[in-house]
């Protein structure tokens, strides 16, 4: 018999795992959520609506939060809404995943929940190119929300993120997550962006994620909200540590000071 080559940390990675791993803290996204709907409209938010799910982890932090919480999650592709029934559906109990509802369809598609939060998170809608497509995505999520409804999102910027072949890295347990910033169009902000993993052992997983996107910029999102029909559109800019970085706080901003690299959130009131 011959040799069997063993197989090497990339072949056997799980491509989802190392991504909510690298990019997602969805209790910090449930914090953020509560914060907002509770200061505004003086109750607790119940139903979350959440656009390009994937796997959907958002949804589950919401209702291991409160047991009167349902979370309707929203995805194209079926893939990933699988992988969290059959990995991060283990984390919950029974009656929790009983409170979630997937569907897979196109996000403008309408459906008849009224949600009292919508979210589109990890830049998830820099997907649409146009400012009517764009416009057309902000007026389905309007609609998908009740009366006293807030619409989230979260954007990046900065003249970091425009520099092409630059490369981010960050070691997290195990492994290395690396942000590629392939290409920028300065004239269209079309752009794509990779993200690959390295591994102990040498071996890489390439391109697990690829992304092609328009860099859409903070002025024009909260204008294409007000033409959405939304009544405000309000922006959280991130805190600093002392070091400069980002601290993980978003407090509601008119102006801010130039950052090359930022993250903010940016909310449609209906």
């Amino acid at each position: 018999m011959g040799n069997k080559k063993k197989k090497s940390q990339a072949d056997t990675a799980d491509k989802y795992d190392l991504y909510q791993r690298s990019v997602q803290e969805p209790s910090c996204e449930v914090i953020f959520f509560n914060r907002i709907f509770s200061k505004r409209y003086g109750r607790k938010p119940l139903l979350l609506r959440e656009d390009f799910c994937g796997t959907s982890a958002v949804c589950c932090a919401w209702v291991k939060s409160r047991s009167d919480r349902r979370a309707i999650g929203v995805d194209l592709d079926p893939e990933p809404i699988q992988w969290c029934i059959e990995n991060n559906f283990l984390g919950l109990k029974d009656e929790q995943r009983q409170r979630i509802e997937f569907r897979i369809d196109d996000v403008r598609t309408d459906a008849p929940d009224r949600a009292d939060i919508v979210a589109a998170q990890n830049f998830s809608f820099f997907c649409f190119q146009t400012r009517d497509a764009l416009r057309g995505y902000f007026q389905a999520a309007r609609n998908h929300l009740a009366d006293e409804g807030l619409f989230v999102l979260d954007m990046m910027g900065g003249y970091e993120t425009f520099e092409e072949d630059r490369t981010e890295r960050t070691k997290k347990d195990g492994f290395t997550y690396l942000w590629e910033q392939k290409r920028f169009d300065p004239i269209t902000h079309h752009c794509k962006y990779h993200i690959h993993f390295k591994f102990p052992d040498g071996s890489k997983l390439k391109k697990a994620f690829t992304y092609e996107w328009r860099m859409w910029m903070i002025p024009e999102v909260t204008e294409l909200l007000l033409e959405a029909g939304f009544s405000e559109a309000e922006v959280y800019w991130e805190g600093t540590d002392k070091d400069g970085d980002g601290d993980g706080v978003f407090r509601k901003r008119s102006h801010a000071e130039s950052d090359p690299s930022w993250i903010a959130y940016l909310v449609g009131v209906k």
